[in-house]
């Protein structure tokens, strides 16, 4: 008889979380083991910012002295090693019982899915989860089998965009997910020269009904900003 092997002896125990199988009710959520709040940040909708706004994030909590770390859900396209400058690091290390350990750029630890892919105890005040785009197992898995304190949601002014928006906040509240707001990126562009703001993906009305229609507070409007994109090359060079 064929055994399977299992060379880095990740082999699951008792206490982790197991597939739930047909019949038996859904999953016990539970907390992430030394982590007291768990905040995700989803859409429903591919290229909003999510990643981006889930890191700045995670550096402004950061910065009012909470340990915080970064867990990138996007198992698709996983962008937060780029984001914090560790797209060309070694792979994680291993403990003695097969757990991964995070890397640590800035400060700032972070596990994704891209850590693993070839290339050329500390207690948590908070951890911030970049999700996948959709609605599919990714969110559904977190949301099921993890506590989480809050979603914030973030959107563009598209109708497509918000059209999924919506789609992602019903999944949420089905899985009693509380949504601490949303916010909407690529609000505007404040000309330099104008000083006036220029709604190129257009004005911001439909996001506000959206808000007002199913209740949830609007976190912010982030305009398109040169300095988020230095700030973040420099953050990912090192310079």
């Amino acid at each position: 008889m064929l055994q399977h092997s299992d060379p880095q002896q990740l082999t699951l125990s008792k206490g982790l979380p197991q597939i739930p199988r047909k019949g038996t009710g859904p999953p016990h959520k539970r907390a992430i083991p030394n982590v007291r709040r768990v905040l995700a940040v989803a859409s429903g909708k591919g290229g909003v910012g999510k990643s981006t706004v889930a890191v700045n994030l995670a550096f402004a909590l950061s910065a009012r002295n909470l340990r915080v770390g970064v867990l990138d859900l996007d198992i698709f396209g996983p962008s937060v090693p780029t984001l914090l400058g560790l797209q060309h690091s070694e792979e994680p290390l291993l403990t003695s019982k097969g757990a991964l350990v995070p890397l640590v750029n800035h400060g700032m630890p972070a596990m994704s899915m891209g850590f693993l892919l070839p290339r050329a105890k500390e207690k948590r005040s908070s951890s911030c989860c970049s999700m996948s785009t959709g609605t599919g197992d990714v969110p559904l898995t977190l949301g099921q089998l993890v506590t989480v304190d809050g979603a914030v949601i973030v959107s563009t002014p598209q109708d497509v965009a918000l059209a999924d928006v919506r789609k992602g906040i019903a999944m949420l509240r089905k899985l009693d997910v509380p949504i601490t707001g949303l916010v909407l990126n690529l609000a505007s562009f404040l000309c330099s020269s104008c000083h006036t703001p220029h709604y190129l993906f257009g004005p911001p009305n439909a996001f506000r009904e959206v808000a007002k229609r199913l209740d949830i507070d609007v976190l912010a409007e982030l305009p398109l900003v040169p300095g988020v994109r230095r700030y973040g090359i420099r953050r990912c060079t090192g310079q």
